[in-house]
């Protein structure tokens, strides 16, 4: 009988205690793995979790450290430079548009409200002349419509369609025709000698005085706004960029106590160079503004509000000069609401209040003897023009009207010279300041200019240098 054959034996050479290899069908030997497989990775891990596990791992050696502390101070420096460069860049933009567009588009305003004012002082000078007209009062009375309308034009081109500035000289172009159209007719009333033509001649001047002159006005005012908004927006101070400046710093500042504590070395090159490049940019960036600032308060204080104040002496003095020219055209035809008084005398009187005013203003408010020069030759032919004005008005009362016509327009001794007088006064004055606030915006301007290129300049410099600085110490890790 034959016996079947016992399992054979495990192999003398398997170590006592280890198990078999497990056998595969037919008889074959399974392989022993040589290596763990690496397994995926939990469940819920991201790159992001695994790059900040990475991150965490390097910041336990030192020169993972240092390579961490290089990118932030490459980031840091290059933030600071970039964020410079478009904070100045956008005041150096403001403070331009003060200069070139702002200053220029308000004081075009001032311009357009004088030549209309000058216009219907003129017409008003050209009929009480007579019957023919003064050829140099029609050539003035040209000169200043035409001087209007080529400023209207020019402030169209430079204002946005939907704006209050394009509503006011859209009236101001539409309103100027229609007043020009009764200047002619009143004066083709008065060379026939009909009584007509000084209805024509109130009519204009009504329609000057509450259309165009309040439109004129409300530009002027829109103009001078935007003007302001220009100033603010020059002279805000750039926290953003002195923030990101002083972090900066303090950080290169740290870095290089910390690589002196490691290394006993006093100086790292890069980090110095970095440091350098970013102390630069924050003290031109302060200097530069204060610079900017100083200047434009000289501007605001000495140029802007004087010629605010001249503009409104020199506005005050031309309806002055209108309403007195309208008294004896009227000849008390026209009352106030009261019914007591001539409505244009009562006009003249509060004109010249005001132009008394703001001559106060302006003097006080011009800083050196070539601004205070003009305003107070001004004043004294204001004075005299008020001495010449009372004379008219006695002559006027007692029935002297021819008398009083003289004192008015006449050659020598008149209120119109009196008037040609205080305006080129005020013309030099107004010329003064306007120069006194171009030098000084200028320079305001002219502070940050070089800034914005500058400041990005140094920047990549600065971060270049704190990576050599800190790739030098990784060197002597190798």
């Amino acid at each position: 009988m034959t016996h079947p054959h016992p399992p054979s034996a495990p192999s003398a050479s398997a170590a006592p205690g280890t198990a078999p290899a497990p056998v595969r069908p037919g008889g074959v030997p399974a392989q022993q793995s040589t290596g763990a497989v690496p397994g995926p990775p939990p469940a819920g891990r991201g790159a992001w979790a695994v790059g900040r596990e990475r991150l965490r791992e390097a910041a336990t050696t030192e020169p993972g450290r240092l390579q961490i502390l290089g990118a932030v101070l490459a980031l840091l420096v290059v933030a600071f430079g970039a964020v410079t460069a478009l904070e100045v860049t956008d005041r150096s933009s403001a403070a331009d548009d003060v200069v070139s567009r702002s200053q220029p588009l308000s004081a075009d305003a001032a311009a357009i409200y004088r030549s209309l004012a000058d216009a219907d002082t003129t017409a008003a000078a050209g009929f009480l002349a007579g019957t023919l007209e003064p050829a140099e009062s029609r050539a003035r009375y040209t000169r200043d419509v035409t001087t209007a309308s080529r400023l209207l034009v020019k402030a169209a081109a430079n204002t946005d369609g939907s704006s209050a500035s394009a509503r006011e000289i859209a009236t101001l172009n539409e309103q100027l025709p229609r007043y020009t159209g009764l200047i002619e007719r009143a004066r083709a009333a008065n060379r026939q000698g009909l009584p007509l033509g000084g209805a024509y001649l109130r009519y204009a001047n009504q329609q000057m005085t509450s259309a165009l002159l309040p439109a004129a006005e409300r530009l002027y005012a829109a103009e001078t706004a935007r003007l302001h908004r220009d100033d603010d927006s020059a002279r805000a101070w750039p926290y953003l960029s002195l923030a990101l400046g002083l972090v900066a710093l303090g950080v290169l500042v740290w870095a290089q106590r910390r690589n002196y504590a490691r290394t006993n070395r006093v100086f790292n090159q890069g980090l110095l160079a970095a440091t350098a490049a970013t102390a630069v940019v924050l003290l031109w960036l302060a200097a530069a503004h204060t610079v900017t600032r100083a200047e434009l308060n000289t501007a605001r204080a000495h140029g802007q509000e004087s010629l605010q104040v001249l503009n409104t002496a020199r506005i005050s003095s031309l309806t002055a000069r209108a309403n007195e020219n309208l008294t004896l055209v009227a000849r008390g035809a026209v009352l106030t609401e009261d019914g007591k008084s001539d409505k244009y005398e009562a006009d003249y009187t509060a004109s010249m209040s005001a132009l008394t005013t703001a001559l106060g203003q302006a003097r006080e408010l011009a800083d050196d003897d070539a601004g205070r020069g003009p305003v107070d030759d001004s004043a004294a032919r204001a004075a005299d023009w008020r001495e010449r004005h009372k004379d008219a008005r006695a002559k006027d009362e007692a029935g002297d009207y021819e008398g009083a016509l003289l004192r008015v327009v006449g050659a020598e001794d008149s209120t119109g010279q009196s008037f040609d007088q205080v305006d080129a006064a005020l013309e030099r004055a107004l010329a003064h300041e306007q120069n006194e606030f171009t030098r000084s915006a200028g320079k305001a301007r002219d502070a940050l200019t070089a800034l914005p290129l500058g400041a990005a300049a140094l920047g990549i410099l600065g971060a270049a240098g704190a990576v050599l600085g800190i790739n030098r110490r990784l060197s002597e890790y190798r």
